[in-house]
């Protein structure tokens, strides 16, 4: 999974990621349902082994254009997870409440305790993107906000936290079909709001500014992932095999049980 990884310093180009890319899986899709099912058994044991150990918290980051997939990323890949230590946050507009405080304060207040999984569809980093597109802040301004999301993703880090950051990859074609879909099945006309078209206006302008926060975020402490996202069934194996692969590098086990004789009425 290394070369779908962004480290410290990797300078890159969002342009060198094909967003149809499915080559670690050349069976194709049935190879693909195979290894994911697999990969989903063995992540609902992983999580209950977290929750129960409590030693570690884990953030995970879904970003991406309209259409690239996060609710579905979370259905498939997530969606086996035990409630009760797993919880999704989805950031909105900011409330006026919100908008009294400083821009990570409404973030804090959802990261995860010890045992737990949170997972932002959506997150911090829209401050750094809509804010940039739609110039609701100036320049000086979401600039100096590289630094104050790495220090605050290094605190967490440093409290225990592990954080993995996805960003789903998508063409402008495939976002096009998507939303062209939505429109032509019934069920899922409600997902569809005229502000999508809107914002596919600035296509060009979001890949810019994804491409630099992602360029300026990467930390050892938080790596991003570029995830090729044309291809559904590719997207949720690539992310369900590194959330795989990072819990199992925890090498946690359950905790003993308390000593002393149980008596059972």
């Amino acid at each position: 999974m290394k070369r779908y990884r962004i480290d410290e310093g990797e300078k890159f180009r969002l342009t060198d990621f094909d967003t149809r890319d499915t080559s670690e899986l050349p069976g194709g899709k049935k190879q693909a349902e195979k290894k994911s099912a697999s990969i989903q058994d063995g992540l609902d044991e992983l999580q209950d082994l977290f929750f129960a150990a409590r030693k570690h918290k884990l953030l995970i980051i879904l970003q991406g254009m309209d259409t690239s997939g996060k609710d579905g990323t979370v259905r498939h890949v997530m969606g086996g997870f035990d409630p009760a230590g797993v919880q999704v946050v989805s950031f909105k507009k900011p409330t006026q409440v919100e908008l009294d405080h400083d821009y990570l304060w409404r973030v804090h207040q959802h990261v995860p305790a010890a045992g737990e999984i949170t997972i932002f569809n959506r997150s911090h980093y829209e401050d750094v993107l809509v804010v940039r597109v739609h110039e609701l802040v100036p320049e000086k301004a979401w600039r100096k906000r590289y630094r104050h999301i790495n220090e605050f993703e290094r605190m967490l880090s440093d409290n225990g936290t592990i954080i993995l950051k996805f960003f789903l990859h998508i063409s402008a074609d495939e976002q096009k079909e998507r939303l062209e879909a939505r429109l032509d099945d019934p069920n899922k006309r409600w997902k569809f709001a005229l502000g999508d078209i809107e914002e596919r206006k600035l296509w060009k302008d979001y890949q810019k500014a994804y491409e630099d926060a992602i360029n300026e975020t990467a930390t050892k402490w938080a790596p991003w992932y570029i995830i090729p996202a044309d291809v559904k069934w590719y997207r949720n194996y690539l992310v369900g095999k590194i959330l795989s692969d990072t819990m199992k590098k925890l090498n946690l086990e359950y905790p003993q049980p308390e000593l002393g004789k149980v008596v059972i009425d």
